[in-house]
């Protein structure tokens, strides 16, 4: 680990902070000047589309396989963010992994309360198994209440008879939106870019005076009984980091199979930062390694 790339990064973090207690709009704006302005790599090809009728960005690489499909689902606390913030993130690891991606512009709170996200997700995976892609040749991947989304996505389908995918990637998930984990306290001090009063009110946008705990907004409560191998990633400096290991633990107790992986000091979602940040390359690598081989099944 480089320490001066990490100081830069948390620096960076700090000076930038994001309040998520502010309005929608005007976290919205924040996080597109921040995290959307991370630099792309030129050869990573882009193209707007649409997946059951919902807005996507699908990406390729060089030498990327067409006929294996990455969804990906973006963080932003289910309120902020979309594929074209992501861009960078959902490219690499389409990089990673070897296939297309297609990440997807779900509906945001407030405007479109839950169950709008999951829906949304459903039903693109819905879509993409109608087009032909055989389960056996899609992966999910998200990031924070994206990677809570891939879970809660994977209950729904599974709920609705479809096939699962090959596997699932959760980066640094939200699970739990009720906020109750040990490192809700723990990590305030050292997670630069999340708190949980933030967390706790999108939550309340999110759901609209429906419990917290419901099983599909908070998936770490739901049945996960029958879901495809999961690979969760996490950093220790992250308030975040307890609903990680809670999860890992509720997928193995329902005999999901599970690999989880933490990274000492990293922030938040760190592999957005490849660009400055080893151990964000190193995790988007990582985390292609897990997502090829479930498709090699």
């Amino acid at each position: 680990m480089s320490s001066a790339e990490l100081a830069q990064l948390i620096t960076l973090l700090r000076s930038n902070e994001l309040d998520l207690t502010s309005s929608p709009q005007k976290a919205r704006a924040d996080f597109s000047a921040s995290i959307g302005a991370a630099p792309v790599a030129a050869d990573i090809t882009f193209e707007s589309g649409k997946l059951a009728g919902l807005p996507v960005l699908a990406s390729t690489t060089p030498g990327a396989r067409s006929d294996q499909t990455l969804l990906y689902i973006h963080g932003g606390a289910f309120v902020i963010g979309n594929p074209t913030d992501y861009r960078s993130l959902s490219g690499e690891l389409g990089r990673a992994t070897g296939v297309s991606t297609v990440s997807l512009d779900y509906r945001l709170a407030p405007e479109h309360p839950f169950p709008a996200a999951v829906d949304d997700c459903v039903a693109a995976y819905r879509a993409l198994l109608e087009g032909g892609i055989k389960p056996a040749d899609i992966v999910l991947a998200g990031d924070s209440a994206g990677g809570g989304l891939v879970i809660a996505t994977l209950v729904a389908a599974r709920d609705a008879g479809l096939p699962m995918p090959a596997g699932a990637l959760t980066i640094s998930p939200w699970v739990d939106l009720a906020c109750t984990g040990s490192s809700m306290q723990s990590k305030i001090a050292a997670d630069p870019s999340i708190t949980r009063e933030g967390l706790l009110a999108n939550a309340e946008l999110y759901l609209q005076g429906k419990p917290l705990t419901t099983p599909l907004a908070s998936p770490l409560y739901a049945d996960l009984r029958g879901l495809p191998p999961v690979f969760v990633q996490v950093g220790t400096a992250e308030v975040l980091l307890d609903d990680a290991i809670r999860l890992v633990g509720a997928l193995g107790a329902a005999d999901v199979p599970v690999h989880l992986s933490v990274w000492p000091n990293m922030p938040h979602v760190w592999h957005i930062f490849g660009f400055m940040l080893s151990e964000g390359r190193d995790a988007l690598t990582e985390a292609g390694v897990f997502l090829t081989a479930s498709l090699a099944h």
